[in-house]
């Protein structure tokens, strides 16, 4: 595939990545009392890591010596990348409302812009922080339901400052996956840091099932909600936003999590028949305007 098609397949998944990641907004309504969030966490990234290593063993075998060499880099991503992102989001959600959850992570693509300008020395112009801004004022658009009058009636809990590490980890994650070049192709990497991600949640889950006493640790539907997660929002979803940072840069995908919410509404509107409203079309046309002015060339 030539440098200009990679570039055009990159820039298409912008817009399907995100309707991945919102399979994981059923997957966190439907957890608690189910399973526990770092079992849930494990069982995703093991099972995320299975269908990353089947097409990709011979690569992983013939480049041992370098996972060998690097293998903190690889723990340390995914403890940020698994871990973090994943459990802490979910422990979150037990105590605080899905509007503080929305609101905090919508901080993430303006941190990952400006890391990303002032450590990797990515180009990032004034034109498109506009685009990260107008992006940002459109997820809030739709997460305040047009009602920008309410954002000071946004009571914050302490479950926010689970959501709040996980926000900044996810930034992390993003910078470094950008920052720490790898021999490995985008599936093989993922595969490795899937591994490090599932030997730090081991000792989180364990104790889970240990403490374990109102339900059982792992039910059909548990192990349903798992598997989900592992195939939409965590192989299908961190596969495809690992190919559009290695051909667009961390700052510019930054901004397919904005899609995010609406995506979401989109979904509760087939699924659930959740009528679309005008704050929608009006979030997502500054949405759309923000991801064409932070992706111009």
């Amino acid at each position: 595939m030539s440098p200009q098609a990679r570039r055009q397949f990159a820039l298409l998944l912008i817009f399907v990545t995100p309707a991945f990641w919102s399979v994981n907004y059923l997957v966190a309504r439907g957890a608690p009392g189910v399973i526990e969030p770092h079992l849930l966490a494990l069982l995703r990234w093991f099972a995320a890591g299975l269908l990353f290593v089947v097409p990709t063993w011979r690569e992983l075998l013939q480049h041992r010596a370098h996972i060998a060499a690097d293998w903190r880099r690889y723990l340390v991503l995914g403890a940020l990348g698994m871990w973090i992102c994943g459990a802490w989001v979910y422990i979150g959600g037990r105590t605080t409302a899905a509007v503080n959850i929305a609101l905090i992570y919508a901080l993430s693509p303006v941190l990952i812009a400006l890391v990303s300008a002032l450590w990797l020395k990515e180009r990032f112009n004034r034109l498109q922080m506009v685009g990260v801004v107008l992006s940002l004022a459109g997820v809030v658009h739709v997460i305040l339901k047009g009602q920008w009058s309410s954002l000071g009636q946004v009571a914050f809990v302490p479950g926010d400052a689970w959501i709040f590490g996980a926000t900044l980890s996810w930034t992390l994650y993003s910078v470094l996956m950008r920052r720490w070049s790898s021999p490995l192709s985008a599936m093989a990497r993922l595969a490795v840091i899937c591994a490090g991600g599932v030997a730090v949640l081991v000792p989180f889950a364990a104790w889970e099932i240990i403490q374990a006493t109102t339900h059982p640790p792992l039910t059909a539907a548990g192990l349903g909600l798992a598997l989900l997660a592992a195939g939409i929002p965590g192989f299908a979803a961190y596969l495809s936003y690992s190919v559009m940072q290695r051909e667009l840069g961390a700052a510019r995908v930054a901004v397919v999590i904005y899609l995010g919410p609406l995506y979401a509404a989109g979904m509760a509107w087939l699924v659930l028949n959740e009528p679309l409203q005008a704050f929608h079309a009006a979030g997502m046309a500054l949405v759309l305007a923000g991801i064409y002015l932070v992706n111009r060339m």
